[in-house]
């Protein structure tokens, strides 16, 4: 079961950390793959959920290597990340997409078999049978 840390959070949300760099940090050494947020927007990528927040080096990026995933926020983030090496995907408001390294990212609540279940918080904690990961703010609570 491929476990990720939704924006960085382990033990539940911490919406003034959310996307943080040393928070992203701090849940990878813990030994999570964390979901983050990142623009691009005058030639620099930024971490943020709602809006670009934290300005990040490439190199920081890169440093995190397999441990992020990368949603990208805005469609020019999604086109320079998506031609390099990164594990990202764009989604909107679409039930489900697919990420670049080809799994799917089902929105919360559908049913997510042989993909990633997204937030199963908001369905108290239901993660269907044959998801192949789980993205949520309590991933903690699913290391068992």
């Amino acid at each position: 079961m491929i476990l990720i840390s939704h924006r960085g959070n382990i033990d539940g949300r911490l919406e003034n950390w959310e996307n943080e760099p040393t928070y992203i940090s701090l849940a990878i050494s813990k030994g999570y793959i964390v979901e983050i947020d990142v623009w691009y927007k005058n030639r620099t990528f930024w971490l943020g959920h709602d809006k670009p927040d934290y300005g990040i080096s490439q190199s920081t990026l890169d440093g995190w290597g397999e441990n992020i995933w990368i949603h990208a926020k805005n469609l020019e983030a999604f086109k320079i990340l998506s031609e390099q090496r990164y594990h990202v995907f764009y989604h909107t408001t679409e039930p489900v997409v697919i990420t670049s390294y080809g799994y799917s990212w089902y929105y919360t609540g559908l049913d997510s078999s042989g993909g990633i279940c997204v937030l199963p918080e908001l369905h108290d904690f239901n993660v269907p049978t044959g998801s192949v990961g789980i993205c949520s703010d309590y991933i903690e609570k699913f290391k068992k």
